[in-house]
């Protein structure tokens, strides 16, 4: 039988330490894995100069390291010492399309996000994340409170 993939949208806040404390204890009990992906925003400027081109993908550069030294490597090894395989992706962008996609490209049996506040009612009783990608994901969404 093939391993049992749960992605985990992890923010390295508050949501996200209980949706990984959460996947993590489901992951324990089925014996599956998690993809731990967490997402940086990115926007795409348009009309930019070369130079600021330069700068963004420098900056760029520079948030992946530390979103991987501060907030993925420390999910990994927190799944690590629980006994759960997990890896980490992390990408720029749009948060609910990417996380969506990870679910996909693994072929997830599931996807775990934290809710997150927002202004419109909808967004304050699940978050604008948790509610776009409980729409558009493909494999069921757990909206960890």
């Amino acid at each position: 039988m093939q391993n049992q993939i749960y992605v985990v949208a992890y923010e390295g806040n508050q949501d996200g330490t209980r949706v990984l404390d959460y996947a993590i204890r489901q992951a324990s009990r089925s014996g599956a894995s998690l993809n731990i992906v967490h997402i940086l925003e990115w926007s795409p400027y348009q009309f930019l100069t070369n130079e600021e081109i330069e700068e963004r993908h420098r900056r760029r550069g520079e948030e992946m390291k530390r979103a991987q030294d501060a907030l993925l490597q420390p999910a990994l090894d927190k799944a690590g010492q629980a006994g759960v395989e997990a890896i980490g992706t992390l990408k720029f962008g749009n948060v609910v399309q990417l996380v969506a996609k990870a679910a996909t490209d693994c072929n997830a049996e599931q996807i775990f996000v934290g809710r997150s506040g927002a202004q419109s009612i909808g967004a304050r009783i699940f978050g604008s994340v948790p509610l776009g990608v409980a729409q558009i994901a493909t494999v069921p969404t757990v909206i960890v409170p």
